[in-house]
């Protein structure tokens, strides 16, 4: 089972501030949302995973994302192509739209109905919008260690009982998912092969794997609701800090380009059209 690790190997992204990565989130994110182009946003994308590899993050963790997101791409790809017709016939200023596939009249209900090529593309451009907001996230998080996190996000007066509902879920996630791993291999140990069985049968199974996680979890924020009562918690920020957070070149260097690289993406979209749905495919 993937659990969540924090790149311990020195790189680039390991070295910027928590606020860097922040902005850069913010930045990428915007400009995904910016481009309806599947090729701008394929490019930006590949370019997110590209950097997620060097960064350290495993190749099965990319997998992982692929295979929990694949029933939701096949549904996007079939609605959109079948449906999706109105929006993008604005999109492309045309009246009519490219067949695929049609489904012959006889059929009852769906007779008639085909699959647009544009409504296709589109459905891709909502792909890779989503792989780069999935990916960008750990390209931040998994680089930076959890303490150096809550410092940085402390300096951005944010407030600091977030800050720390933030930080306990990084921490206890990990946790978690080791006692679902613990739990599903012991059941293994005992005979039962999770794999061979079907769908209702594994629900059942991991339903009561849920029912342990549940009342361990409630175990644990019980221990840890005592334990920030003893230490009188009170959800200030006006407290010292062990670790520290300071912004480095890199980080002004990085925090510019990133600038300059929306202002680019915004004067080439409303000026040249560049990433628009329709360019270099229908124009």
């Amino acid at each position: 089972m993937l659990k969540l690790e924090y790149i311990k190997h020195d790189n680039l992204f390991k070295r910027l501030d928590f606020r860097t990565k922040l902005v850069m989130i913010v930045i990428i994110t915007l400009i995904a949302f910016i481009w309806d182009s599947p090729i701008t946003g394929g490019i930006l994308a590949l370019s997110v995973g590209s950097a997620c590899l060097l960064a350290g993050i495993r190749l099965e963790y990319l997998r992982l994302v692929l295979k929990v997101m694949l029933p939701f791409y096949v549904f996007l790809l079939i609605t959109m192509g079948f449906f999706n017709v109105d929006q993008v016939k604005t999109l492309i200023n045309r009246n009519t739209l490219t067949p695929i596939f049609s489904i012959p009249q006889t059929y009852w209900w769906i007779g008639g109905a085909s699959i647009n090529q544009e409504g296709i593309i589109y459905a891709l451009n909502i792909i890779v919008k989503t792989l780069t907001m999935i990916l960008v996230i750990p390209l931040a998080i998994f680089t930076t260690d959890i303490n150096q996190m809550v410092v940085s996000m402390a300096r951005l007066k944010i407030p600091y009982k977030i800050i720390f509902i933030f930080s306990s879920t990084l921490r206890f996630l990990p946790l978690f998912l080791g006692e679902i791993e613990t739990i599903i291999e012991a059941q293994k140990l005992r005979g039962l092969a999770i794999e061979k069985m079907g769908l209702i049968s594994r629900s059942k199974i991991y339903s009561s794997v849920a029912v342990t996680l549940i009342i361990n979890a409630m175990v644990k924020s019980r221990k840890l609701s005592i334990i920030m009562q003893s230490k009188a918690f009170s959800g200030s920020s006006n407290r010292t800090y062990l670790h520290k957070s300071l912004l480095t070149k890199a980080d002004y260097i990085t925090i510019i380009l990133l600038i300059i690289l929306l202002i680019i993406v915004l004067i080439l979209y409303f000026k040249l059209g560049v990433g628009k749905f329709a360019w270099l495919i229908y124009s």
